[in-house]
């Protein structure tokens, strides 16, 4: 079987795209991906076979492009870092493909604490962004806040079961109830990060109740105090 790369493709600017994964893509044969992600790479993509895949349909088309890989080499970009909230995934390409080799991004955590002026030193991150249980992650973000860290989350957007749906305004009512003044927390949202779309908030933890995010979202929660 031919090579299989997963490569971070940086937050959603063409300009984030690192010259190695660049070097990579442009020496591929096979791509398969989101419509975000394929979207960041569209120059590099050029006369490539490119698969776009959602969540419903990714399992059968790993697997068929499995079949049909040969002594083809594949890359599947990931938003960001493939590192950092992704490992679902990863393990999956491990079991279908066997070994894969992996690249790294800038993710939008990285942007994010840059813009925020938080320092990832003194933070905690935290991704939600999983499918398995977020209740010990939830516990995670109070802990972190109460010892004095900054906290980094990536929230999980799942906009067809509210149960698990644990977006800014979710998360904001959740610490209230947990106790927190959310009234005098600081906090940033940032929206799609590094594209001509980005939108930042910044307020208090409080004032994020009843408000809508896209899935492209990254929260800052800044306790920093300068030494």
């Amino acid at each position: 079987m031919g090579k299989v790369f997963a490569v971070g493709v940086g937050p959603g600017s063409p300009s984030y795209v690192t010259d190695e994964v660049k070097k990579v893509v442009l020496d591929c044969d096979v791509i398969v991906g989101y419509k975000y992600t394929l979207n960041t790479i569209s120059e590099l993509s050029l006369g490539k076979e490119v698969h776009e895949i959602t969540m419903k349909n990714q399992e059968e088309s790993y697997q068929k492009i499995r079949e049909g890989l040969g002594d083809k080499t594949l890359i599947v970009p990931f938003t960001g870092d493939v590192n950092f909230s992704e490992s679902e995934v990863v393990d999956r390409l491990i079991e279908i493909f066997g070994g894969i080799e992996i690249i790294p991004g800038v993710s939008s955590v990285q942007v994010a604490a840059a813009k925020a002026i938080v320092p990832t030193d003194k933070s905690k991150i935290i991704t939600m962004h999983v499918t398995t249980s977020i209740e010990e992650k939830k516990l995670e973000l109070q802990k972190a806040l109460i010892d004095g860290y900054n906290a980094i989350v990536i929230p999980r957007p799942w906009p067809n079961d509210p149960e698990k749906h644990f977006m800014p305004s979710e998360i904001a009512v959740y610490l209230k109830k947990s106790g927190f003044e959310t009234s005098k927390m600081k906090v940033h949202v940032f929206e799609a990060l590094t594209t001509e779309s980005e939108t930042c908030f910044v307020g208090t933890v409080n004032q994020l109740e009843g408000k809508e995010f896209s899935d492209l979202s990254v929260m800052v929660f800044n306790q920093a105090t300068l030494e």
